[in-house]
């Protein structure tokens, strides 16, 4: 299709009739064998490698303070959990957040405020590095001099 005949198809000017050239007839439905999908045994999924090497992040989005307990359960794995509870009421929100401080207080961990809401909660063995660019000028990428 030439580019006239695009920018007039893409104003409505004319029929794009162009995807019908592309629609293949002889293509049917459950064709496919039942193990299309199956994954290639030499191709290892990234989170059996991320949990052998620990290196997961748990991420936790609580409806009420029931859903408290997924986080103390990723925690106490050692996993560093990402707790967003903007969907919580503000009382419960606010038990959640003492919860986790108690979590954090047993198991030596600490908490980070990541954003309005949203908590960070790594353990003891778990370094947070900060993102502030200052720090990172003097050997930066950009360094030109």
């Amino acid at each position: 299709m030439g580019s006239v005949r695009k920018a007039s198809a893409w104003l409505g000017l004319v029929d794009d009739n162009d995807d019908e050239r592309y629609y293949d007839d002889d293509y049917s439905e459950g064709t496919e064998s039942p193990d299309a999908w199956v994954t290639d045994p030499r191709v290892e999924v990234a989170s059996d490698v991320a949990e052998e090497k620990d290196r997961r992040i748990g991420t936790v989005t609580p409806d009420s303070f029931r859903d408290a307990r997924a986080i103390g359960e990723l925690f106490r794995e050692g996993v560093p959990v990402i707790m967003n509870l903007t969907a919580m009421e503000a009382t419960d929100a606010k038990r959640v957040v003492d919860f986790a401080a108690g979590l954090i207080f047993g198991l030596r961990g600490s908490i980070e405020r990541v954003s309005t809401r949203v908590f960070l909660l790594s353990p003891a063995d778990t370094q947070v590095i900060s993102g502030d660019p200052a720090a990172h000028r003097s050997d930066g990428f950009f360094n030109q001099s």
